[in-house]
């Protein structure tokens, strides 16, 4: 399968690893030139639960190199999906499938948007962990789970297709018919431990150690839990912090993205995580104040425009 990975930061690495590793013909694409000119003359190096290998992918930081694709993953950030989408036209032949996988709310429906309901399956990324050593060189703690879906309906043979292949490369994968849920519970884990980690500079393990600081991304789990059980979503669990807790266990050593781009002095998702849950609470009659005070704590230590 021939894949443009839309975005080659951290995850977006892991992707373009393992799929190229495993004989697609994999392009990177990130407007990162450093990181695309290690990618370009060492090979991309991807290290930690999936094993430690070089391989050469294709790099650029212009899409309009690349050409069609089968497959275009959108790895951004969230905030950088709007962009990331536009810049994906380029790529979009007439089956061109978009996989956008980020963190948050509100990504696909962005990508849909901009390049067409019929083309988007839904991702959902979990226990990965995974940072950026130096360019041309990822690192992961974990390798979970990858979810695939229709954003609407049950699993389609597109679906199942694009399952194959990257279940090919090494990764566990798992299709489902109701993709909604499978967002929602992702977010009560990311909504645990990414502005908590973020304000305390800390790991999820200390996190978890720290009676205080779990106390906190345990509230933000619950609000979260709220939200979800109010907007008629079907969880798959009826105890958040237990299933929250078991998520950040199995990634105890990691730092979550929004905390290395806080390290970076980089603007974060909190808007897409924290943040949407006091947004979403707020237009159900719902409160979420720990979730309200972590988003604004993130914010404010957050460079200013």
């Amino acid at each position: 399968m021939r894949i443009a990975i839309v975005g080659a930061g951290a995850m977006g690495s892991v992707y373009a690893g393992l799929l190229g590793d495993a004989g697609n013909e994999v392009l990177a694409i990130d407007p990162w030139e450093e990181h695309v000119v290690a990618i370009r003359e060492h090979g991309l190096r991807v290290e930690g639960a999936s094993g430690d290998r070089i391989v050469r992918v294709g790099a650029t930081s212009d899409p309009a190199d690349v050409g069609d694709v089968d497959l275009a993953v959108i790895a951004t950030k969230a905030m950088h999906v709007r962009a990331a989408a536009e810049s994906a036209r380029a790529l979009l032949g007439p089956e061109t499938v978009v996989l956008p996988i980020q963190n948050g709310l509100g990504s696909p429906e962005v990508v849909a948007e901009l390049l067409g309901d019929e083309r988007v399956v839904i991702g959902i990324a979990g226990g990965f962990g995974a940072s950026i050593v130096e360019p041309g060189h990822v690192h992961h703690h974990g390798m979970e789970l990858i979810r695939l879906g229709e954003p609407k309906g049950p699993v389609s043979p597109r679906v199942e297709r694009i399952a194959e292949v990257w279940q090919a490369a090494g990764f566990s994968v798992r299709t489902e018919d109701d993709v909604e849920r499978l967002v929602w519970e992702k977010l009560i884990c990311n909504v645990c431990f990414s502005g908590t980690c973020t304000v305390l500079e800390r790991t999820i393990g200390e996190v978890l150690d720290d009676a205080d600081a779990w106390s906190v991304a345990s509230a933000c789990a619950r609000e979260a839990y709220e939200v979800a059980v109010a907007s008629g979503i079907a969880l798959g669990f009826d105890d958040p912090v237990r299933h929250a807790a078991a998520f950040g266990e199995r990634i105890r050593e990691a730092r979550p993205s929004m905390l290395l781009d806080r390290l970076a002095g980089k603007p974060s998702e909190i808007d897409a995580i924290n943040g949407a849950i006091r947004s979403r609470a707020t237009a159900l009659g719902l409160a979420a104040p720990v979730n309200a005070t972590i988003t604004a704590l993130v914010r404010a230590g957050e460079p200013r425009a």
